[in-house]
């Protein structure tokens, strides 16, 4: 495929397994991982190496100098509250037809391992079959709902930073960004942590 002149190739590698050979300068310049995407990775052994396997792959990729930005929800504040953070509904998705999300945190002895939202969505002006459900909004109106489910593991701050770090090194450049704002009001919550980390 071309886009404006220019070759695009599809790469042949997931989060796991790293099968495309890197460019001939020695790696990528960044690796963006975003919009939550990364707790979509489950903890099938229960110690992190499947995440930390990742992450190490992520930094693969990297040429010496190139950066990761990868985020996360704050599950600190999720877990300690059973809810999302107020600041939660504009950061990645502008649009207004999001009902409701309800929040449901799963623990296995005594440690959170699960989190799940469940999504209503406004559907009118939309056909899916003729089995919406509705709800009534507060103005009362009465609008259709689509449902969905979306489970993550639950990763909190401070664990998900000592892992970069184990792949990165202690020493690495990294800058913790709360809701892509570099330095939030004391009191500010925010809804995503993005982390930024050099390869040395």
């Amino acid at each position: 495929d071309t886009m404006s002149g220019r070759s695009v190739r599809e790469t042949g590698w997931t989060w796991r397994t790293v099968r495309t050979p890197l460019p001939t300068e020695g790696g990528y310049d960044c690796v963006i991982c975003i919009g939550n995407s990364f707790a979509h990775l489950p903890d099938f052994a229960g110690d992190g190496s499947l995440h930390k396997l990742a992450i190490s792959n992520f930094h693969k990729m990297l040429k010496p100098g190139g950066i990761l930005i990868i985020d996360h929800r704050n599950y600190d504040h999720i877990i300690k509250h059973g809810s999302l953070p107020n600041s939660s509904s504009k950061l990645y998705y502008q649009g207004d037809r999001i009902h409701g999300i309800k929040t449901s945190v799963l623990t296995v002895d005594g440690k959170a391992s699960m989190v799940t939202l469940d999504y209503e969505i406004d559907i009118t002006g939309f056909t899916v079959g003729g089995h919406e459900n509705t709800r009534t909004k507060e103005d009362g109106t009465v609008i259709p709902v689509s449902q969905f489910r979306l489970s993550y593991f639950p990763h909190l701050l401070s664990n998900f930073t000592d892992m970069l770090k184990s792949v990165f090194g202690g020493s690495a450049e990294h800058q913790l960004l709360s809701d892509f704002e570099t330095n939030p009001a004391a009191d500010y919550i925010p809804s995503y942590f993005i982390h930024v980390i050099k390869k040395q």
